[in-house]
């Protein structure tokens, strides 16, 4: 909900402080340097001090930025609180794919780490829906709503309370049995084992027993270009998640449908209903990801994502007029639509939630921490890069944006076909560097 809400206040943040493209899409992508930051020290906090300590942490730092970003008085206020928000963000991205791997069987963890990305995309659903409901209420974002504060100010505040709600149910929650093993507290991780899991056989803690300590950045060395190739595996696939483009969907796809022709009315609409597709894949993908396989989806998303994403850069290549006055004509403009949609159920049953669950499973005991934070760091460092240039790439034209989109998805199907291995049914002390 944090990175997703600045969707529907994109347009008013411009207009209210006089920003070019370079300036906005700084604006709206800071909060993924934020994220980078926390993803890379995520690790070594949950390694030292826990899992579920630095999720409180990481709800802090959520709430705080959704109170300062509702109250800023300058853009460069709202790019201070989106990177401490972003910070939040990054270190809740770590330490959750690796807390349900560490606590979930093997049988069904694909759908429980799942379960990480269908958080995701119900946050980004109630960023746009709120959005749309306070845009509308005011009469556009830009409007002042309530106690003199501008409907855009309400998006931002808005997302205090799911933050809130974080910070307050992680508080039930146990710490991780693997951790308490790293941290010789043996008969702890024995009790979370089996209220947890209903383990009553110590053969798998045993095993973590012999290899579980504090993982260190040294430990991800190898001779594959300095690196372990599990770990460029993990960085890849992190990569590509962002490449193919799927968050200039939810953080700019307002924008985008206004400026060919929807009204602003229509757009948070349009908005709000891809977002609804997002969430009800992703209940598909959970349901196939321990059937079919982390690869099999993987391949049939990224081959989706590259003819729909081509018909997408074919449709805004048909585009009549220029400037205000950009519109699709009628035919192509569903179409576009459809295909916009076709790309979020490609990348909504595939690569959304399938790589945080092999990010949180793919990894050694020994490393997996350490090894996640440096791919979610990745992960976060790219979705900033994608997210940055877009307004700058839209003005070169739309066409070649969404064209360079396809080339990505072209990519990324062949890295999976020749790089990915499959992990479904494998317990986690079976994985390898």
């Amino acid at each position: 909900m944090d990175t997703a809400v600045i969707n529907g206040a994109v347009d008013a943040v411009r207009a209210g402080f006089g920003l070019n493209a370079g300036q906005i899409g700084f604006a709206v992508s800071c909060a993924l340097l934020g994220s980078a930051v926390g993803a890379w020290y995520a690790g070594p906090l949950a390694d030292r001090y826990g899992r579920v300590r630095s999720m409180q942490v990481a709800a802090a730092l959520l709430a705080v930025s959704a109170l300062g970003s509702g109250l800023v008085h300058g853009v460069w206020d709202l790019v201070l609180w989106r990177l401490v928000g972003g910070t939040g963000v990054g270190m809740a991205s770590v330490i959750a794919p690796a807390y349900i791997a560490e606590v979930s069987p093997a049988a069904i963890r694909g759908r429980l780490g799942s379960m990480q990305q269908l958080a995701i995309v119900l946050g980004i659903f109630a960023a746009l829906l709120s959005d749309a409901w306070l845009a509308g209420a005011a009469g556009g974002a830009e409007k002042t709503l309530w106690l003199g504060l501008e409907a855009w100010r309400w998006m931002f505040l808005a997302a205090v309370v799911p933050a809130l709600v974080y910070g307050t149910l992680v508080l039930g929650v146990p710490e991780s049995p693997r951790y308490l093993v790293a941290r010789g507290r043996l008969a702890e991780a024995k009790a979370v084992l089996r209220e947890v899991l209903g383990l009553g056989d110590e053969a798998a803690l045993d095993s973590s027993l012999h290899t579980e300590r504090r993982p260190r950045l040294r430990d991800l060395r190898g001779q594959c270009a300095g690196l372990l190739p599990v770990v460029w595996i993990g960085i890849a696939l992190s990569v590509f998640q962002q490449f193919v483009g799927i968050n200039v969907i939810f953080y700019y796809s307002s924008t985008l449908w206004h400026s060919v022709g929807f009204s602003e009315t229509d757009a948070f609409s349009i908005t709000v209903a891809t977002s609804v597709v997002n969430v009800l894949v992703t209940l598909v993908a959970i349901a196939l990801v321990d059937r079919i396989g982390r690869k099999p989806l993987l391949a049939i998303g990224s081959a989706g994502m590259a003819v729909t994403l081509a018909l997408m850069a074919w449709c805004f290549s048909q585009a009549n007029g220029s400037g205000a006055t950009l519109a699709l004509p009628h035919g192509v403009g569903l179409l576009a639509l459809v295909a916009a949609n076709a790309y979020v159920v490609c990348f909504g049953v595939s690569w959304g939630p399938v790589v945080w669950v092999l990010l949180g499973e793919m990894f050694p005991n020994s490393i997996r921490a350490i090894a996640l934070a440096v791919a979610a760091a990745a992960q976060w460092l790219a979705n900033f890069a994608i997210t940055s240039s877009f307004p700058a790439l839209a003005e070169l034209g739309l066409p070649f944006a969404y064209g360079l989109y396809a080339a990505f998805a072209l990519l990324s199907f062949l890295f999976v076909l020749y790089a990915v291995r499959e992990t479904r049914g494998m317990e986690l002390e079976e994985m390898r560097a």
